[in-house]
């Protein structure tokens, strides 16, 4: 049960003694060094971890992408790392500008077994790391500090040893190190364990370190990490020896706030995982900060062009499901279901300019720069309004209705949705024919010839009413009106409100149709409400026309007209 009084329990996190900070001041101008542990603590935290296939697969993915540091795994944990990490390697699989990363631990046995598995690979990271909070010392191994600053650099001088004895086949070593748990550990601390590191490396300029710095837990607010890290940024010694890295987890949910501040307080790299995988609540998603610094015009140097694809092979190999809410991957994250969203999307798409910034209301994102089409990007259910439809209608189909049918079709719509179901665009396609296009009862148009009266527009109009042929005739300022004139001779009574028409382009769904008209009818003196669209589509716009004013007399019922006419 949870107390009425947490703070009997938990305490808040001390802030950091910075008082001169610089970070919130700072814009990301260009990206980090990125560097996936999809393959080592993403592999970890699977339920059934991957096997050497799917490493593969997933290994590709990663260097299509544009990774250039690779965790491959953690070679001493089981005979399968150790094979995946020889199998790329022996199979010549890493591509030259790739370097592979392998994780040990701080113990003699592991460092060896490590290194032995990178053995002629042309460049490879070692990262070793030990935990350094008080917590871990005092209640996980019992070490006093200053036995944590002598296991870390004897795992360094070991490590530094084997990569100078020359039984590495050339393989060039860099070494990473970890004060784990350095989200809990004083910071004195861990700048004392962080500076005995690189003496005892001989980092230089030419031969830095990376000094990675683990929100292994993440334990506070993420400006509070930011801090942490532009301290040590500003009294490590040796910094210009050194590649700050960053490995934020995302146990409070804020593992993308935490990275990007604390690249703005002086990090240069980035560990995390594809969408977010990992241990508890996932490392850092790497994705979403790399899209992230898109939006904001600062080329990530990494490519999601074609983010479905990445997905589907994430979730092949993983077995892991990217929720639909995910930024930038999930199905439905570029959906707009609200009726408002989906009309203030729709009038931005109007007036969007190719080649001007992008500024499209609840879109932070062309869709299509990561290879996703504006089909998802308005979707209809009982929540929609007319924006959304009018909106799937024109760019699926070439439809620019009129705002009145727009309102109109709406209604139809919200009857079909109200079950709860939604309606892609073929289903509004669909209804949208139904409701007219196909109606041909209680008038089916056969044919019309069109001549000339003095000034007048004259016609001779085959219709079919209830099943009997009937040849009319009217005269008008033009086709319709002329049309609407011969109807009278059949009881037909009708007035048009409104009249548009457009060209359209190639169908989509293959038919012929070139062109379509909108009217907008109403009975002859009937009261105001009771209008109907009527909508005709031919490759002859005049056939389109009265094929709407046909459509229309349908829509408003055979009741209502055959009342007037007597």
């Amino acid at each position: 049960m949870m107390l009425a009084n947490p703070a009997a329990k938990y305490r808040p996190f001390p802030p950091v003694p910075l008082t001169d900070r610089q970070w919130p001041g700072r814009v990301l101008t260009r990206p980090p060094i990125w560097m996936s542990t999809d393959l080592r603590d993403g592999n970890q935290a699977l339920f059934e971890p991957m096997d050497i296939e799917r490493k593969m697969r997933l290994f590709r993915i990663l260097c299509e992408i544009g990774f250039k540091e690779i965790e491959i795994g953690f070679p001493a944990a089981s005979q399968t790392e150790f094979d995946f990490v020889r199998h790329l390697i022996e199979g010549g699989h890493i591509p030259p500008d790739v370097t592979i990363e392998v994780l040990t631990q701080a113990r003699d046995d592991i460092i060896d077994r490590s290194v032995e598995a990178i053995k002629g690979a042309r460049k490879a990271i070692v990262h070793v790391y030990n935990a350094t909070s008080p917590t871990f010392r005092e209640v996980v191994f019992g070490m006093q500090p200053d036995e944590i600053v002598r296991l870390a650099t004897s795992a360094v001088t070991r490590i530094r040893a084997l990569a100078e004895s020359g039984t590495l086949g050339g393989t060039e070593i860099t070494l990473e190190y970890s004060p784990e748990t350095f989200s809990g550990t004083e910071l004195e601390f861990a700048r004392e364990v962080c500076d005995a590191v690189t003496a005892a490396w001989g980092a230089r300029p030419d031969r830095k370190v990376i000094i990675n710095l683990p929100a292994t837990v993440e334990l506070a607010t993420p400006n509070h990490y930011a801090d942490q890290v532009e301290w040590m940024h500003r009294h490590l010694a040796r910094r210009d020896s050194i590649v700050l890295s960053l490995h934020p987890h995302n146990d409070r949910g804020t593992g993308i706030a935490a990275a990007e501040l604390g690249l703005m307080a002086g990090a240069e790299r980035i560990e995390g995982c594809l969408f977010g995988n990992g241990e508890r609540t996932g490392n850092v998603d790497l994705a979403t900060l790399a899209l992230n610094l898109y939006t904001q015009g600062v080329s990530p140097a990494l490519d999601f062009s074609d983010i479905g694809a990445v997905a589907r092979t994430f979730e092949q190999c993983t077995g892991m499901p990217i929720h639909p809410r995910h930024p930038y991957a999930g199905d439905l994250v570029f959906t707009a279901f609200s009726g408002s969203h989906q009309d203030a999307i729709k009038k931005g798409f109007a007036a969007q300019r190719p080649g001007t910034p992008w500024t499209l209301p609840y879109l932070t994102i062309d869709p299509a720069d990561i290879g996703r089409n504006y089909d998802s990007v308005i979707r209809v259910n009982s929540q929609s309004g007319k924006g959304g439809i009018a909106w799937l209608l024109q760019t699926r189909y070439g439809i620019h209705m009129p705002r009145r049918l727009q309102v109109e079709f709406s209604r139809d719509v919200q009857k079909e949705t109200e079950s709860g179901g939604e309606m892609r665009a073929e289903a509004i396609w669909q209804l949208f024919s139904r409701t007219y296009l196909e109606p041909r009862a209680p008038v089916r148009y056969i044919e019309h010839h069109l001549h000339e009266e003095s000034d007048a527009q004259g016609i001779e109009l085959t219709v079919d009413i209830d099943g009997r042929r009937h040849t009319l005739t009217g005269c008008g300022n033009g086709p319709i009106d002329a049309a609407v004139h011969a109807l009278r001779g059949a009881g037909i009574i009708v007035q048009v409100r409104s009249f548009e028409e457009q060209s359209l382009s190639a169908s989509r769904d293959g038919a012929d149709a070139r062109a379509c008209a909108f009217l907008e009818l109403a009975v002859a003196g009937g009261a105001a409400g009771g209008e109907r669209y009527g909508v005709g589509l031919d490759e002859n716009i005049v056939t389109a026309s009265i094929l709407a004013l046909m459509s229309g007399v349908n829509r408003l019922g055979e009741q209502a007209i055959r009342k007037q006419a007597a």
